[in-house]
């Protein structure tokens, strides 16, 4: 059973236990397995399963341990998830400082936590359920208000940018895999019911009652590929977030 109390679950995360006392060495026999070794294997989980696969037993079978060793290591499930987020964070490539083209390394950043949240299709859920910023996190945070720095924007204002634009890369990620996994479930008949969606909507656009449609609809169509829309998309939010500055 999870231990309960002040680390078990439910009970929260204390960042100060979790990212600033270092694993304690234990006595007797070196460990036999790493806090690094089983989110490694946490997130392998998650990847191919997802989320709801990643139970402690479902992790200690990964790396060949019994499940109530692993407490020993990360003492509650909302720990490992914490460990787990800030371990894919870690796969952003962040320069050794800004290219001092704000705009282009704003969108290099947000193109890079998308590609980041694609490979991990578990991450955009988790981030809402993150209560602190582990070391990988905060190198990324950094870096991003670095980037804002010559917006104009007070030093809060640009932490909240950063807030908007991980959530909205986030919101179109989620978007996109629920799109792509309803057209792989739907077979070759999901492409004749996106054909027939778009005869539905012209054709009622037609009838005059929806003018503001009809005129979206009259406009040649823009590319629809993913990485296209998020591009336009991602344009857009920026344009949005530094108006006025």
């Amino acid at each position: 059973m999870p231990r309960t109390g002040s680390a078990g679950r439910g009970a929260g995360v204390d960042p100060e236990r979790l990212w600033s006392q270092a694993e304690r060495p234990r006595r007797g026999r070196p460990p036999a397995h790493s806090r690094a070794a089983i989110t490694t294997a946490a997130i392998a989980l998650a990847d191919t399963e997802g989320l709801a696969a990643v139970t402690m037993r479902a992790v200690a079978a990964r790396i060949g341990a019994g499940t109530m060793s692993l407490y020993s290591y990360v003492p509650t499930k909302e720990t490992l998830l914490e460990l787990m987020i800030d371990q894919v964070s870690g796969e952003h490539a962040l320069p050794a400082a800004p290219s001092g083209n704000w705009r282009a390394d704003l969108r290099q950043f947000a193109q890079e936590q998308r590609t980041i949240m694609r490979r991990h299709p578990w991450l955009p859920g988790a981030l809402s359920a993150r209560q602190t910023l582990g070391p990988n996190a905060l190198a990324a945070l950094e870096y991003a208000l670095a980037v804002l720095a010559p917006v104009g924007l007070e030093a809060p204002a640009r932490l909240e940018t950063f807030s908007l634009l991980t959530g909205f890369v986030a919101s179109h990620v989620s978007y996109e895999l629920a799109q792509e996994r309803a057209v792989e479930a739907g077979g070759p008949a999901s492409g004749e019911l996106l054909d027939a969606q778009d005869r539905y909507l012209r054709s009622v656009a037609a009838e005059g009652r929806y003018p503001h449609l009809a005129q979206a609809l009259a406009v040649p169509g823009q590319d629809s590929a993913p990485q296209a829309v998020f591009e336009r998309l991602l344009d857009r939010m920026i344009d949005g977030l530094t108006a006025g500055v």
